[in-house]
């Protein structure tokens, strides 16, 4: 569970712009969001401070306060991407509904936005840094977003696995119309997309393989 924020931080986050997601705080405030993840300093003049998706997602999903003075450390990602290969249904200690759809759109959201303050021809339509580190969470996060739902205990669904190439993963579905939705919701989040036949218990089995587009 994230580390609760304070009052004053809270307040920081919830003034950002609602379009951009910049920040306006003090150093010291915006130096703290940074270390909880939920902001990030751009890497060129005038280095103004964003949110992150987490950050977008504590704007719109209140937390408990923590009081002033509490510490401020670093804490792991607050926002748990669904590949698909989880071990309970539950994953990222989220139950489906209306919580979990806002949780991914305000996490897609600030990819989008990070994609723009990122790249270098602020072009949204391409993945962003994080993304090309992160594969297997942002492709996931592409596919929840455009409404696909990952496997769990008792559905079908996708799942996003590794593969041996570092800049690719695999995405399959139990049935090729459910590949084929996979492979065009990734093309439209910025993704390259080749579809492939594979092996399986069943007889012969369909994938998409996708990475990052870079132009």
């Amino acid at each position: 569970m994230a580390k609760p924020t304070t009052p004053a931080q809270r307040r920081v986050i919830a003034g950002a712009d609602p379009v951009t997601g910049r920040l306006t705080g003090t150093e010291a405030q915006l130096t703290a969001l940074v270390r909880l993840q939920l902001a990030f300093r751009h890497p060129r003049p005038p280095h103004a401070y964003f949110l992150t998706p987490a950050g977008h997602r504590a704007r719109e999903e209140p937390e408990q306060a923590a009081p002033e003075t509490a510490p401020v450390e670093p804490v792991p990602g607050v926002f748990a991407a669904r590949t698909g290969t989880e071990d309970t249904e539950d994953a990222g200690g989220v139950a489906d509904g209306p919580a979990r759809q806002r949780e991914v759109r305000a996490a897609w959201l600030g990819l989008v936005e990070m994609r723009r303050m990122t790249n270098v021809d602020a072009d949204r339509d391409r993945p962003c840094a994080w993304e090309r580190t992160h594969l297997v969470q942002a492709a996931a996060i592409a596919l929840e977003a455009a409404g696909r739902t990952p496997a769990g205990q008792d559905r079908d669904g996708y799942r996003v696995t590794a593969t041996p190439q570092p800049d690719a993963v695999a995405v399959r579905e139990p049935t090729p119309e459910g590949v084929r939705a996979c492979a065009t919701a990734l093309e439209r989040a910025g993704w390259q997309v080749s579809e492939h036949s594979e092996r399986t218990a069943g007889g012969t089995g369909r994938y998409v393989l996708v990475s990052p587009r870079r132009g």
